[in-house]
């Protein structure tokens, strides 16, 4: 069989892969229809297996932040390869990307370099459990944070794509120290940390959680989180797999440092851009907390591909290209030109639709105000969503497959895509209302 249609491939790939795909909200069943299966991509666009161009706005879920294929870091990618694809052994380059991504966050001052976002947050955890000898942690729903065991209790992401509060295998003994809260509920947290703060090893939240499209963590919240965290020596863990180098240089935790006096999380979780594409993640805090971790410490961690020498070589060209003087400014006025015109756009088609955005992270809801929470979220439009995605696909913008995704501007993107994305969101808004 050689059929190279998405709909051939797809056919496919079902015979021998779990819905036909390797993550869920690849498969558009959220959307309809068929996915689209790339071939290539290049600066800001993907060419499916028909050779039909689109302009991306997923970025491989955040990673791309240069842009497909930038020279620098096919470069950093090539003569590393070379040199060795993976030893098992320690390298410089992992000391050097430790020592950047050290360097670029105030306050952080170990990390432990891993493969994924999701054994990063679960060796977080694990660390926090460890280092305070305590057990419970909450999280908020809506916020995703992989698909660890104890983690997959009302997340965001694909699990509310597909409308399921947890997953199953899950037994109930595994999540029973796991406490969900409402997201920017100020009174949630102070019963919560009343009850259990003695219990408490930490709190792991999304400061902007990317999981239920795009939605900020309010400056009030976030200051009694910290407070209370403090004084019930409760660890603050912030998940920047997402955000973290993307919505600004030194992640959300800098957004908030310049509205909180003082502010600062007790431990980090990145992923996505620190990797530039490749699968690599990290987790750290204080050299104090790290020091728990094997071989100084009793809380286990390991991986065999951690630190690999490709991947570590792909995150520090990405680094090194977006702490160029002037890179996120001139990115998140791209993004903030793309939101303002999607929302002027469908104001013109008297479509009630509000956006937001930070660096080159955004998000847009068909509601009449951004969603503070997870629960508001779920009222937004998803029939009309699922319509606008199919006709900025049809028309060559490739949007997140799913209404609780965030989207992801480039470096690579220029003012003519811009203007051209919103031509077609005019045409797309325009179709909605016939």
């Amino acid at each position: 069989m050689n059929d190279k249609t998405n709909a051939g491939l797809f056919e496919r790939a079902q015979r021998v892969i779990p819905g036909g795909v390797n993550s869920p909200v690849r498969a558009f069943r959220a959307v309809g229809g068929t996915p689209r299966f790339i071939a290539r991509a290049k600066g800001a666009y993907l060419w499916d297996s028909e050779g039909q161009r689109y302009i991306d706005y997923i970025g491989s879920w955040g990673p791309m932040i240069l842009g497909h294929g930038h020279p620098g870091v096919l470069e950093a990618v090539r003569q590393a390869a070379e040199d060795g694809l993976s030893f098992g052994a320690p390298t410089e380059r992992e000391i050097e990307l430790a020592e950047a991504i050290v360097a670029l966050v105030p306050g952080l001052e170990q990390v432990r370099l891993v493969s994924s976002g999701t054994e990063a947050a679960m060796s977080a955890i694990r660390l926090a459990r460890g280092a305070t000898s305590r057990s419970r942690l909450i999280k908020f729903e809506g916020c995703y944070h992989g698909h660890a065991d104890a983690l997959l209790v009302k997340a965001g992401s694909g699990l509310a794509t597909f409308g399921n509060p947890t997953s199953a295998g899950v037994p109930p003994e595994v999540v029973q120290h796991t406490i969900v809260l409402p997201y920017n509920d100020v009174a949630a947290l102070d019963a919560a940390f009343a009850e259990h703060g003695h219990d408490l090893a930490c709190v792991m939240v999304e400061p902007i959680a990317g999981n239920m499209n795009f939605v900020r963590a309010s400056v009030p919240f976030m200051t009694r989180l910290r407070e209370l965290c403090t004084a019930h020596g409760a660890l603050l863990v912030f998940d920047e797999v997402m955000s973290g180098f993307r919505v600004a240089l030194g992640g959300a935790q800098s957004v908030y440092a310049r509205l909180i006096p003082g502010f600062a999380p007790d431990m980090s979780v990145f992923g996505k851009v620190i990797g530039g594409g490749m699968p690599l993640a990290a987790f750290g805090g204080s050299s104090a907390v790290m020091s728990q971790l094997a071989p100084l410490g009793p809380v286990y961690q390991a991986g065999t591909l951690s630190g690999n020498p490709v991947a570590t070589a792909c995150g520090l060209a990405t680094l090194r290209e977006i702490t160029r003087p002037g890179f996120f400014e001139a990115l998140a006025q791209r993004t903030r030109a793309l939101v303002a015109g999607l929302v002027s756009a469908a104001r013109e088609a008297d479509i009630a639709l509000c956006g937001d955005s930070e660096g080159g992270m955004f998000g847009f809801f068909f509601h009449d105000e951004l969603p503070q929470n997870y629960p508001t979220v779920m009222t937004t439009d998803k029939e009309r969503f699922n319509h606008f995605f199919h006709g900025m696909l049809d028309r060559g913008v490739y949007l997140a497959p799913a209404l609780y995704e965030a989207g992801f501007v480039s470096a690579a993107h220029s003012a003519q895509d811009i203007d051209l994305t919103l031509e077609a969101a005019r045409q797309s808004f325009k179709a909605l209302r016939a």
